[in-house]
């Protein structure tokens, strides 16, 4: 007997259109890993880019529970001697919301080469409007 191994060029991929309108957000980002990472197919395969493209719309309009709004902290360097910026949810929501979605997702991913080929995949907007109507999503309720 014989695995199935799909080719990427046999890949049927869809797109997705996701609300975040009222989601909690690591609920969401989950859901939104497994569509990028194609463990909603019946022939996933852990080592292949197997999943679909999800746009998410309304990224500033998410939830979260408890005192994250304040106590959750993102962390960068400037590369600089003592360069490390702190920005706590609260900001980032309000100055760069789509940006709360990409790394929440982007944790969930695998780490390396195949990682960041899924994230490629993943489309957020702030707002209700996105640019990608030509493909003809797919509205999912997570």
């Amino acid at each position: 007997m014989k695995t199935y191994m799909p080719n990427p060029a046999e890949i049927e991929r869809k797109w997705y259109l996701v609300d975040a309108e009222g989601k909690t957000l690591g609920r969401l980002a989950s859901e939104i890993a497994k569509i990028l990472r194609g463990k909603n197919k019946p022939v996933f395969t852990p080592h292949a880019d197997m999943g679909d493209f999800v746009i998410v719309v309304n990224a500033e309009k998410i939830v979260t529970t408890g005192k994250k709004l304040d106590e959750k902290i993102y962390y960068h360097h400037s590369d600089y001697v003592g360069g490390m910026k702190e920005t706590t949810l609260r900001e980032m929501l309000q100055k760069h919301p789509e940006r709360v979605i990409e790394f929440a997702v982007k944790g969930m991913l695998p780490k390396g080469p195949l990682g960041r080929a899924m994230i490629k995949k993943l489309f957020v907007y702030a707002g209700p409007d996105h640019k990608h109507e030509a493909q003809k999503p797919e509205v999912i309720e997570l």
